[in-house]
């Protein structure tokens, strides 16, 4: 076994020859890979050895000993230690090109198409690859015997008092803390997940990044919420930018933030922000792209990529609230959409109504029921659209999708190895993969979105 040669807090040296998908980076010891956060491709580092597998191992990172061109000071530290920023020693411009290279040795790994015949372009990134979230969600414990405000450090659950996260608009972050404030002053109690008791779990704020329309949801362990009144007063006098305040129940041991159940205790159910030129109402619960400037270069790169001239039909599958979709239906005949959640499917259809958007038909359901219904109709498609979650299309779908034969699909993807897994199947149904176009939404991250077109072969 390849790690019995190593010892645990052992000090080792080596060269980075690749950075993982998580923004590690590969360091060979006789061999033997270890994952070091905080290090460059081409760095000679030492490190301690803090985790031993049998076939890889985990180190901390020492002392660099010979440093990348392309490393920069750190502009904070807990950022690294929470692993939200986890690439911001990396220079703008080399997370760029670090994450073209990922996505190109992530198509030629998982969807095996060869690097001679693969183009895959160069990451756009951003002007200011900083405070572009516009959306929070920050975890409530206790530290120090207060209520506390902050983020996870990485691979645990304790809390690390986060005030300013860099990466978020900073006027969200504000926001956080006179919230942070208001519930102290009030006696709130914070969550404890060992025990699971407490009061206030997450606050989260979305804000529109033209509107600046803000929607505060405050996470709950239970229904009862005592001096909820002036809570919720304060929060609406304190922050005369909020639109909407909800009160999320979430009452069951998960690590999934949102419970089923919200209510509406103050002003809309949903804040305004634009995108591409249209308004769109956006719900507690609906999805919405973390950086809408990237969010907007992402769909101009989807749009360019359906090249559409006005009389095409368009499935757009995973369709949300709406967003691709109107997109699409300005340049397309008709759009058909469809989204599982009908929560998010009655969102959609009044983003059309309010943008006067008439030629795109939503309906909830998964593609698998009426990629079938509308092929009985008659209905052909043109151009497919996807923009599925992390997991990928799955191979169901993506085998209805090949049965409808469109001419073109464009896959919009924020995971390149399901993506490239899904790809893979498309080309084996006879598609070509013309490209693959990665877009930066997630500066001093190691996370990049895709845009990949495949067009049906001659």
């Amino acid at each position: 076994m390849a790690s019995k040669q190593f010892q645990m807090h052992q000090l080792l040296e080596g060269e980075v020859v690749d950075l993982t998908s998580r923004g590690s980076g590969v360091i060979r010891v006789n061999n033997f890979p270890f994952f070091v956060d905080g290090t460059i491709p081409g760095e000679k580092v030492s490190f301690t050895v803090s985790h031993l597998s049998r076939k890889y191992g985990s180190g901390d990172l020492k002392e660099v000993l010979q440093a990348s061109p392309h490393r920069v000071e750190a502009v904070d530290t807990i950022g690294q230690e929470i692993g939200t920023m986890s690439l911001q020693h990396i220079a703008y411009p080399e997370q760029l090109r670090l994450k073209q290279h990922l996505v190109e040795q992530t198509f030629h790994r998982i969807g095996r198409f060869s690097l001679e015949e693969l183009e895959v372009r160069e990451t756009l990134g951003m002007e200011n690859p900083w405070t572009y979230r516009n959306k929070a969600q920050v975890p409530v414990r206790q530290v120090k015997g207060q209520l506390t405000t902050g983020f996870f450090r990485r691979g645990s659950h304790d809390l690390v008092p986060v005030e300013n996260f860099y990466i978020q608009d900073e006027k969200i972050d504000a926001a956080v803390l006179v919230i942070r404030d208001i519930c102290r002053e009030f006696g709130v109690a914070s969550y404890n997940e060992k025990k699971h008791r407490g009061l206030l779990r997450h606050i989260i704020v979305k804000r529109g990044h033209y509107t600046g329309q803000t929607q505060v949801i405050l996470v709950l362990n239970q229904e009862e919420f005592p001096h909820q009144e002036k809570i919720v007063e304060a929060i609406h006098q304190s922050l005369p930018e909020v639109v909407s305040i909800v009160l999320n129940y979430q009452t069951r041991r998960s690590n999934v933030i949102l419970g089923r159940k919200s209510q509406v205790v103050w002003g809309e159910a949903f804040y305004q922000d634009q995108m591409l030129g249209m308004t769109f109402n956006i719900s507690a619960h609906s999805f919405y792209q973390v950086n809408t400037s990237q969010a907007e270069v992402l769909y101009q790169e989807a749009l360019k990529a359906a090249d559409l001239s006005g009389s095409e039909k368009v499935l757009d599958a995973y369709s949300g609230i709406g967003t691709i979709a109107l997109a699409l239906a300005k340049e397309a005949g008709e759009v058909y959409a469809m989204e599982i959640v009908p929560e998010a499917v009655d969102m959609a259809r009044e983003n059309a109504r309010i943008n006067d958007v008439e030629n795109v038909h939503f309906e909830a359901g998964p593609a698998e029921e009426w990629l079938p219904k509308w092929h009985d109709q008659g209905i052909r498609f043109d151009t497919v659209v996807v923009d599925p979650p992390r997991k990928g299309l799955g191979e169901e779908f993506v085998h209805t999708v090949i049965e409808q034969d469109p001419e073109r699909i464009v896959y919009v993807s924020c995971n390149p190895a399901t993506c490239a897994r899904d790809c893979h199947l498309f080309a084996d149904a006879g598609y070509q993969l013309k490209y693959v176009q990665p877009v930066d939404l997630f500066p001093q991250t190691p996370h990049v979105e895709c845009v990949v077109l495949l067009e049906k072969k001659s």
